[in-house]
């Protein structure tokens, strides 16, 4: 696990966007788990970039 659980509040003031950093680590696989939304009881993930260095 790259990092623990966190609740990010989606604010249509700032775009409703969201940032999330992790720490530089090498990985062959990436798995993103979400659980839930702020503003709805589901999670929802509209766009993910993964970059490699």
């Amino acid at each position: 696990m790259l990092r623990a659980a966190v609740t990010v509040t989606f604010d249509p003031a700032s775009g409703n966007t969201a940032t999330l950093s992790f720490p530089a680590v090498t990985v062959r696989y990436l798995r993103v788990t979400v659980t839930a939304n702020s503003g709805w009881p589901a999670g929802q993930l509209s766009e993910l970039e993964a970059y490699s260095l």
